[in-house]
């Protein structure tokens, strides 16, 4: 698989996967085959994520030029992107890039990731810094993208976008069904089977 990981969250999963795991990992500034993270006494300061983190190679890895990595966005060729979220609506629409009133940087890819990957899950916090429910009914702040959203890792749940709106895969240990419940600002369809804890 080809995986984009979007500023945020997602650049912390590079450190967490084995040296073998089957991915080649995208970067929309211009690198595939990203490496771990680097402190910046061990960086080749000219290798940094979409984050601005400094990332290392692996065998294989290869540089290009913005214009080409978007044309590998835009021409479909993500297998994955996942990305962070200030808001996800229960239809899998993503609001990701501004909160009205607060700077701003633009927004960068995150239009073209969230349409043209073949598939946008999303890690983020389940609430947010006030404690509101970042899964909500329907967003509230300016949208990404309309209907792209097909699975969300918060730190509390697992939960994939139908239909039938939010569906709970798995919780995390030590966590209640009524703790996720209160913490989603809309209706989550959950299993009569033995839920996975992670």
């Amino acid at each position: 698989m080809v995986v984009n990981l979007g500023i945020g969250l997602p650049t912390k999963v590079v450190d967490h996967l084995p040296p073998d795991f089957p991915v080649c990992l995208h970067t929309e500034n211009g690198l595939t085959g990203i490496g771990p993270t680097l402190p910046a006494d061990q960086a080749n300061r000219n290798l940094i994520d979409a984050g601005g983190a400094y990332v290392s190679t692996v065998p294989g890895s290869a540089f290009f030029d913005s214009a080409t990595s978007f044309a590998m966005v835009r021409s479909g060729r993500l297998d994955l992107t996942m990305l962070g979220a200030f808001e996800v609506s229960r239809q899998g629409d993503l609001a990701n890039w501004k909160i009205p009133g607060k700077f701003s940087p633009g927004v960068g890819g995150g239009i073209e990731l969230a349409q043209k990957a073949r598939r946008v899950v999303i890690l983020t916090t389940h609430t947010d810094r006030a404690g509101n429910p970042k899964l909500k009914d329907e967003c509230t702040l300016p949208l990404t993208a309309r209907g792209c959203v097909s699975r969300i890792f918060t730190e509390m749940a697992v939960i994939d976008v139908t239909p039938k709106g939010y569906a709970l895969v798995e919780i995390a240990e030590g966590v209640s069904l009524a703790e996720v419940r209160e913490a989603t600002g809309a209706p989550l369809v959950v299993s009569d089977t033995t839920l996975p804890v992670f």
